[in-house]
């Protein structure tokens, strides 16, 4: 299972391996029960991952940062339900975090996740850039991939709209 696979979705709990996507949802596996279902894009939101950043008192930083000073810190990992025992702990893993614009249901959900991951053996690292790409590892960070659907619109031709027409 790849990093870059994983989304959050909205109204539902727990991270979910994006199995293939249309038009109108995605299929999705969830991690914790691995049970398959399709997830519409009426009703819910995909967050990738890899696009996910963390306020800090500095630059803002990718959730990437975050899980691996999670998995180097000697910390024993707080349960996931105590808001002052994992405020506690990112106090101590990672103090440049904003904690004043982190909320601790944010912070909780951060620890669920690293917790998710850990059980599924997966290695926490963004995908790389393929050859020749002349980006850089900041400008992926700064701007998530955009969905097919809005590169559509974004190139599509103009069109007038409510033009007066000629009456002969």
């Amino acid at each position: 299972m790849e990093y870059s696979k994983l989304v959050s979705v909205t109204g539902l709990s727990g991270l979910f391996e994006l199995l293939s996507s249309k038009a109108d949802g995605g299929v999705v596996k969830s991690l914790e029960d691995k049970s398959t279902k399709f997830v519409s894009t009426r009703v819910h939101q995909f967050s990738h991952l890899e696009s996910i950043e963390v306020f800090t008192t500095k630059d803002n930083v990718n959730l990437v940062d975050v899980f691996t000073a999670m998995a180097a810190s000697t910390e024993k990992l707080p349960a996931d339900n105590d808001a002052a025992a994992v405020k506690k702990y990112f106090e101590k893993v990672y103090p440049d975090m904003d904690f004043s614009r982190v909320y601790a249901s944010d912070m909780k959900k951060m620890v669920k996740w690293f917790g998710a991951l850990q059980a599924n053996n997966v290695e926490i690292k963004l995908s790389e850039l393929p050859e020749g790409d002349t980006a850089t590892t900041e400008t992926v960070k700064a701007k998530p991939a955009a969905s097919t659907k809005a590169a559509a619109v974004n190139n599509a031709p103009a069109r007038k709209i409510n033009t007066p027409r000629k009456m002969a």
